[in-house]
């Protein structure tokens, strides 16, 4: 485990490297990354300026939906946009490559490339949430901090595997479907507003099939210490998070199975 983690460090070391040989346009694509994830909030905020409050939630608490859905996605986005190139690897027969090496195919593919450029997010999430955390004048302590950190990695790992899918599919479809793309940058856009003002088929699907709202609105509505208006209680709360890990598992397995499905371009 220690080598592996060694040896990913040393990925994103020559990632970084490579990145930073353009400094300026590095500089320019974080600042536009940065300005383009700022008008989201933007248009929050118009909304609630206009109509004053969504459906019983506040700007406040809203901000806290947006910020911990943008913090999570950002970190994946960050590790896992190498397997974005699967698609390329798999028509090219150049995924025979990776099998060859000595290592996991999932940790040579998230250390194929670290975009920081996807850090303006993660800074913009941040900024987000300091300002909602400061508003909302919670009482921080042990059982909120820790209910917070477990919606982190349950969000992180849910993403995780959400990428982990969309590049096992093209093991049989070549072509990155559409569809996956939808779901990825979709979540994103549910999460950031309360799940409970969806409708029920809509919030059945992001909970039981895609389980977004386990680990965003869920896991929120109890460190607001609020009643939730979907009828959860504190123990679900703190358990859905797990539910994010488990899809992770679940596509880990999807994963093996599509890696033994591939059968390289025959040249």
């Amino acid at each position: 485990m220690l080598n592996a983690m060694r040896l990913y460090g040393k990925y994103v070391g020559v990632s970084i490297r490579g990145q930073m040989q353009y400094r300026a346009s590095y500089l320019l694509q974080l600042v536009n990354h940065l300005v383009l994830t700022a008008t989201e909030i933007l248009a929050i905020w118009a909304l609630f300026a206009r109509f004053g409050s969504l459906r019983g939630w506040s700007l406040a608490e809203v901000a806290l939906f947006y910020g911990l859905v943008n913090l999570v996605f950002s970190i994946t986005e960050t590790s896992m946009r190498g397997f974005d190139i699967c698609e390329r690897l798999v028509k090219a027969g150049d995924f025979d490559r990776i099998l060859l090496r000595p290592r996991t195919t999932v940790l040579q593919l998230m250390g194929y490339e670290v975009r920081l450029t996807r850090l303006g997010r993660t800074l913009q999430a941040v900024m987000v949430l300091t300002w909602a955390i400061t508003s909302l004048n919670l009482a921080w302590t042990i059982d909120r901090i820790g209910l917070f950190l477990a919606a982190v990695i349950g969000g992180v790992c849910l993403f995780n595997g959400i990428f982990l899918l969309q590049a096992t599919m093209t093991f049989w479809t070549i072509e990155t479907l559409e569809l996956m793309s939808i779901i990825t940058n979709g979540s994103v856009e549910t999460a950031q507003v309360p799940m409970a003002i969806y409708q029920p088929w809509f919030r059945r699907f992001f909970t039981y099939v895609v389980p977004l709202g386990c680990v965003s609105y869920f896991p929120v509505v109890g460190v607001l210490g609020r009643p939730d208006p979907l009828g959860s209680t504190p123990l679900f709360q703190w358990l859905s998070p797990l539910a994010g890990v488990i899809f992770m598992l679940l596509a880990l397995q999807a994963w093996r199975v599509g890696v033994r499905h591939y059968t390289s371009t025959g040249s």
